[in-house]
């Protein structure tokens, strides 16, 4: 699989998938996250309210994935996925978050996806470790994708990826 980092938006890729740094609830909140959920209108949070009636009373568990349509996203899917809060849980779950995202996109059929840095926003998880775990998962899992970008929103965030993506090859 190709595996590339670009910045910008990610709620403008165009994708079969768009993965959500989501919160366990399912409901929307701040970062990507609340971007995703604006931006993909009441669709989204419409088919995550069923979810958590149904499969998810408790919420998402952190590391798993979810797939829900995408609303008015220019993607077919949103992938939803809660990552751990650094100091609350180690790097295994984080690196099951980008497993179990690629795992949804197999079942669902998505070959192109556009990830969020993981964790690293409010979650607080550094955000050099969380683009070294975020490569190194996507470039080893077994996968029917055939491409993953890491897509960062700021230019610092992105500058750091390309430094760590040269270590990381």
């Amino acid at each position: 699989m190709d595996v590339r980092i670009e910045q910008g938006d990610i709620t403008q890729c165009r994708v079969d998938a768009i993965v959500n740094a989501a919160n366990s609830s399912l409901m929307g909140g701040g970062g990507v996250d609340g971007a995703i959920h604006r931006a993909g209108g009441p669709q989204i949070l419409a088919v995550c309210r069923e979810l958590r009636a149904s499969r998810f009373p408790d919420g998402l568990p952190t590391g798993q994935a979810v797939a829900t349509p995408a609303g008015e996203l220019p993607a077919r899917w949103v992938i939803h996925t809660v990552g751990p809060v650094y100091g609350r849980g180690d790097g295994s779950l984080l690196d099951s978050c980008y497993r179990s995202s690629l795992e949804v996109a197999d079942e669902i059929g998505a070959r192109t996806l556009a990830f969020p840095l993981i964790s690293a926003g409010v979650y607080g998880w550094p955000k050099q470790d969380a683009i070294e775990r975020a490569l190194r998962t996507l470039g080893s899992t077994p996968t029917e994708a055939t491409e993953a970008t890491l897509v960062l929103f700021d230019r610092a965030t992105y500058d750091l990826a390309l430094e760590v993506q040269q270590s990381v090859d």
